[in-house]
């Protein structure tokens, strides 16, 4: 099979696309080829080595978390699952893998893909909309009538949590760059502030939650503007939550647990009308150096996909 992989930690530079053996379906798995992989920030950390869990794993390494493709074979004890069903779905947690033509998944945590969602669309939505929906739903437990910063708002993740919070009914303040401020805002955004040039903490106060997909000194302020009692959810600050500096609110690092569930409640919002495809910047699976280039600069709105059949 075609696949994008490195031999060693490093820059962008470091991709290769060239041939690798095919996997197999094992015992609780299927077979799926590859019509389209997302690319995450998770991404280029596998990449540069940020992930000690890597460190004593043996080359090459494939990265991507997330895909849509086609069942083309079935492992013993799979029934509910069948060769020529399209599914979407992130891989098993700590597993890397997804920048490929060929993978073997366990079957029990992907979904079937409806018609209505291209490959490319699946793919956008499969892992922005599992961290989306654990973090609001979940680990925040956002209620209507309340209010949440979303920072980062034009990201994927964020950008999914700003139509998630809207469909709950909470109102909604995110940040953003100029240029994407018409973007947050058709996604449904009542208040948008420029970080470029607005302090968030001289304008935001009293808000129940905050969900930060930014991380550094973004994420060590997002303490100040909660109200006693509220709650913050951070996913761009590492595996653990940041050490909240006050003592009435709660810091919080959602699980993102791989589950069909969560994928089949994104199929559902998207059929409703309640959750849209972000925009997408779609790149062939040769070219994914210049994709990761772009995803590392995060000057970029949407999600980046690649394009493998």
């Amino acid at each position: 099979m075609k696949a994008i992989y490195f031999e060693q930690f490093g820059g962008p530079e470091v991709l290769r696309y060239g041939g690798l053996p095919d996997p197999s379906a094992a015992a609780g798995q299927v077979l799926v080829d590859v019509h389209a992989a997302s690319i995450n920030a998770a991404d280029w950390k596998f990449r540069s080595g940020n992930y000690p869990r890597h460190a004593d794993a043996k080359p090459p390494f494939i990265p991507g978390r997330d895909f849509s493709g086609v069942v083309s074979a079935v492992g013993a004890g799979v029934t509910d699952l069948k060769a020529g069903d399209a599914v979407f779905g992130v891989l098993e947690g700590g597993r890397e893998g997804t920048y490929c033509e060929k993978l073997a998944i366990t079957a029990a945590i992907i979904a079937k893909k409806p018609d209505a969602l291209s490959h490319v669309n699946a793919a956008a939505l499969a892992l922005t909309g599992l961290t989306a929906i654990d973090s609001v739903e979940n680990t925040l437990k956002l209620k209507r009538g309340e209010t949440i910063l979303i920072q980062g708002g034009a990201g994927g993740v964020a950008g999914f949590a700003i139509q998630f919070a809207k469909h709950i009914g909470a109102h909604v303040i995110t940040t953003t760059s100029p240029a994407n401020r018409d973007y947050v805002k058709s996604l449904g955004a009542d208040e948008v502030i420029d970080y470029t040039a607005q302090d968030f903490t001289k304008i935001v106060s009293g808000v129940d939650a905050v969900f930060d997909t930014v991380g550094g000194d973004v994420a060590d302020k997002c303490f100040t503007v909660l109200k006693p009692g509220g709650r913050a959810a951070f996913i761009a600050s590492g595996m653990e939550a940041p050490k909240s500096p006050r003592g009435d609110v709660t810091s919080l690092r959602p699980k993102v647990a791989r589950a069909r569930a969560p994928l089949e409640q994104t199929a559902q919002l998207f059929a409703a009308g309640a959750i849209r495809v972000p925009e997408i910047k779609l790149y062939p699976l040769s070219e994914a150096m210049e994709a990761h280039r772009l995803s590392q600069s995060r000057h970029f709105r949407g999600k980046l996909i690649l394009k493998v059949r």
